[in-house]
């Protein structure tokens, strides 16, 4: 279509504008100047330009904060860093004194920990930075005594010092750490010091060794392992080389970090000559090759966006910068609006947005598209004319640092879940997914049962009152995903089909409620948990009632306390685990338990056996004492009963076929106290156990079926993605604390997390998730995209503004021209059928009903029948006489 065709079919059609206007439009949609535009063209560019809309409204959206609060620290001096350890979901926090803080994810300080040298117990020698090595569990501190020291994490109760780089040339100042997440051999620590060089450190073995080990430092395995500077430079390392540059010349470098996208080293200063520093390798080159902005007084920050290309400079002349790595001419914005000296700049990535904060302690969030300030927040720190202030943003907890000499105040992000739309009105209670219908079905406390479109989380249908007033807490589908069950503390289970139609009632309690956690469908049974510590079963071969009474479990009770979850793997192992944290094993066969699991027993029966082989060596053997029924008794009456060991979810593995060859992992269970632990259950051994959630209580789980991803949720309605395909695939001879790899953590909902399931559509990992806020969230593993059941907004027909009149299209108002009437043609006439009274006052006539040949047919078989009979009646009299 041409520019003409094009304007003078918008005119006929839509004319809500000007021919100028229409004009301009086509000229947008033409982009390539080729004259005429298709169908393609217009709706790619009205798709676009929605997206645009669509990111420009996210960018405005100002953040809700909480009231200013300030952390307890246990700090005496200058706090110099803030960082978050994503693998085990904790904050560190260091001063200058070389006191570090460990804190959980709830912000609760957990304990302090000393981390000096010999050579720092002097008074005048401080810690300068810290940060954290992901990939290998480690923390780099920097000290004033012209050294690097790496702290090991994986050791509960002290952090020990594993290297110890001495002899820099100068004191390092400031740090930054970065690792492949492909290869987590390759990772680069890069530091600047006080006479304006930039090192870079490049290992290419990290999961190894970070650097070469003497053999007389594995002797121990506490050693020390202390590294010149100069062997680093010779080469003598082969497992890592450095890089340096001196560009700054003799400045006070006060920010270096690596940026994987561009494939630089940053750095700055506070002079107005080389302020900033971006510093590359070309390929096959040993030098490095560097480029430069001179910003008037210098900066005291800076940050990289990757999206957008840019870097923010935080100005000593109270502006902001934003620059374009390849133009070091002059800024691409500047924002204005501090009145003091900008002391640290952070992107608020996924928003597109800018913090910024003054020295006058002033916050500002910039619309970074647009330039203009959107928010500002005047912070209440003590006057001082001499302080430290630190700033460090958490975008994926909503959660903002501000450090004021050796005081942290919080500005938390209100959570935006709760202005969502409510998918129950009451609490949900579980969540499944029917492969077969593409739907999700939830539960809630008000005995509703709903069905979603899991893509676009309309409401299907809707049953309610399943149980009376009785909340439903758990439901479950059969094998064939053709029935539902639904268990209440009303001690009913039903099964339902999903027409709303109750086949069966299963009655659990004897008298009063109770209190069914889960319920489990097998192949020839039906287990439901929760109710006198015993499992009871429901044989489906004999529902021929409908209300069915439960059967003997042939093991009896063996459980000291509530069963809360069960699982099973092919062809007849059991589990089952309760509040005090045993894990028994059944023969799903025989009904009969062969073995029980503690996260405690071991270390307690290691104990016992110990003190028995000083007293007797050799007369009872480990195994033998695992099942000695009279040794278990003893052990459970030394483990906590407040649920701090309370198993709420049990999985098998059961992808991993071959742990019985590889003693690995085959179980997972998760639940009090946020931890989740690993079991063989073939070698009866605790395998692995991690802190997923700190501070928060129990938690629950769910698993794909691959067994590639684990998901844990909290009560504080956050939701953790691990990646535990490689996790635990081989045994040990020492209990794995270190946690899988966490590939992201969300805040879904805004309240405990209550049902967890995972499903597969299309090909993407989906997470299912329900809380007590009554929302239903469905959730993509890869891309982290969030949508909601039943958000669905409403539309206002008082906020429509009055459209314009539209005029008819050219068809409508010549109906002749391009709807003209056919010739009649003759066609043969239909004869009158008599009226409907007539009908229904007629006599019956079967011959009005019937084909003629089955009327002849039925006559010639009642005229045979009346001949044999009548032929009959006279043998019969002739007979008689």
């Amino acid at each position: 279509m041409s520019r003409e065709e094009f304007v003078h079919k918008m005119k006929e059609i839509i004319d809500w504008a000007t021919e100028k206007d229409y004009q301009e439009f086509f000229d947008k949609v033409d982009v390539g100047r080729d004259g005429f535009i298709n169908w393609d063209k217009l709706t790619s560019f009205i798709l676009s330009a929605l997206y645009e809309k669509e990111e420009q409204t996210k960018a405005t959206v100002v953040p809700q904060w909480r009231a200013l609060e300030f952390l307890p620290v246990k700090h005496k001096d200058t706090i110099q860093k803030v960082i978050f350890l994503k693998s085990s979901s904790r904050y560190l926090t260091i001063s200058k004194e070389g006191l570090l803080g460990v804190w959980g994810e709830n912000l609760k300080l957990q304990e302090t920990l000393p981390i000096t040298s010999d050579a720092t117990k002097l008074k005048h020698l401080w810690v300068t930075s810290l940060v954290s090595l992901e990939n290998v569990n480690k923390i780099a501190v920097t000290f004033t005594s012209k050294e690097i020291c790496f702290y090991d994490l994986l050791p509960k109760e002290e952090f020990p010092c594993q290297y110890k780089l001495q002899g820099l040339k100068a004191t390092p100042i400031c740090m930054d750490y970065w690792y492949d997440p492909l290869d987590a051999n390759e990772s680069i620590l890069s530091f600047g010091d006080i006479i304006g060089k930039v090192h870079m450190i490049f290992f290419t073995s990290a999961l190894i060794s970070l650097f070469e080990r003497p053999a007389s430092a594995c002797e121990g395995e506490d050693t020390t392992v202390t590294i010149s500077w100069a062997e680093l430079l010779s080469g003598y390392h082969k497992c890592c080389y450095v890089l340096e540059h001196k560009l700054h010349r003799g400045d006070w470098i006060r920010q270096v970090a690596y940026k994987a996208s561009l494939d630089v080293i940053i750095s700055s200063t506070i002079n107005n000559a080389n302020s900033v520093v971006l510093a590359w390798r070309e390929k096959s080159k040993k030098h490095l090759k560097m480029t430069s902005f001179n910003i008037a007084q210098g900066i005291h920050a800076f940050d990289y966006h990757s999206q957008l290309n840019l870097i923010a400079t935080a100005g000593i002349d109270n502006k902001v910068c934003l620059w374009n790595p390849y133009v070091v001419s002059k800024p691409v914005g500047v924002l204005w609006g501090h009145s003091a000296s900008v002391i640290a700049v952070q992107f608020f990535a996924e928003r597109k947005q800018l913090f910024s904060f003054s020295k006058d302690k002033v916050l500002r969030l910039w619309d970074i598209q647009h330039q203009l300030s959107i928010q500002r927040i005047a912070c209440s720190f003590p006057k001082s004319q001499d302080f430290r202030c630190l700033f460090h943003f958490d975008e994926a907890h909503g959660r903002l640092f501000i450090s004021f000499n050796n005081q942290l105040a919080l500005l938390a992000m209100k959570s935006e879940a709760s202005t969502l739309a409510k998918s129950h009105k009451k609490a949900v209670t579980c969540v499944l997914y029917n492969s077969i219908l593409k739907q999700v079905i939830s539960s809630d406390t008000g005995s509703t049962v709903s069905f979603w479109m899991i893509d676009t989380g309309q409401k299907i249908k809707e049953f309610t009152g399943c149980h009376g007033n009785a909340e439903i807490s758990t439901m479950a589908l059969d094998a064939n995903e053709t029935r539902l069950l639904t268990g209440s503390t009303d001690g009913t289970v039903k099964i339902w089909d999903f027409n709303g139609y109750c086949h069966h009632t299963l009655n659990i309690g004897q008298d009063g409620a109770v209190d069914i956690l889960q319920i489990l469908v097998l192949k020839k049974t039906i287990l439901v948990t929760g109710w006198e510590r015993a499992i009871t079963v429901f044989r489906p071969q004999n529902f021929n009632q409908f209300f069915i009474q439960p059967e003997e479990w042939k093991g009896g009770t063996q459980h000291r306390d509530d069963i809360l979850c069960a699982a099973f793997l092919p062809p007849q192992t059991l589990a089952t685990g309760s509040y005090d944290g045993e894990i028994v094993l059944w023969n799903n066969s025989t009904e009969n338990a062969h073995h029980v699991l503690h996260p405690d027993y071991q270390r307690l029966l290691k104990a016992k056996l110990e003190s028995h082989e000083h007293l007797s060596a050799g007369r009872k053997s480990p195994s033998a004492l695992i099942t000695d029924q009279a040794t278990l008794e003893a052990c459970s009456s030394e483990i906590d009963t407040e649920g701090h060991n309370a198993v709420t979810r049990l999985f098998f593995l059961e992808t991993r076929k071959n742990t019985a060859v590889t003693e690995g992992a085959n179980l997972v269970s998760c639940g009090g106290c946020g931890y989740v632990r690993f079991w063989d259950t073939l070698k009866k051994r605790l395998l692995a156990e991690f802190l997923a959630h700190s501070g928060v209580g129990s938690i629950i789980m769910a698993t794909d079926e691959l067994n590639r991803y684990l998901v844990t949720g909290d009560l504080d309605g956050w939701l953790k993605i691990w990646n535990i395909e490689e996790y635990c695939l081989n045994s040990g001879k020492n209990k794995v604390t270190q946690s899988p790899m966490l590939i992201v953590s969300f805040q879904p909902h805004g309240d405990r997390i209550s049902g967890l399931e995972m499903c597969e559509l299309g090909g993407q990992e989906l997470i299912l998730s329900c809380s007590a806020d009554g929302s239903i969230s469905v959730a993509d593993v890869c891309s982290s995209r969030i949508w909601f059941c039943g958000a669905f907004r409403s539309l206002s027909i008082g906020a429509l503004k009055e459209l314009p009149e539209v005029n008819k299209p050219a068809f409508l108002l010549d109906l002749e021209k391009y709807f003209p009437e056919e010739p009649q043609v003759e066609r043969p006439q239909i004869p009158e059928l008599p009226s409907l009274s007539e009908t229904l006052k007629a006599v019956f006539d079967e011959k009005d009903l019937f084909p003629k040949e089955m009327l002849d047919r039925a006559r010639r078989m009642k005229q045979l029948f009346e001949e044999g009979s009548s032929e009959v009646k006279i043998k019969r009299n002739k007979k008689q006489l």
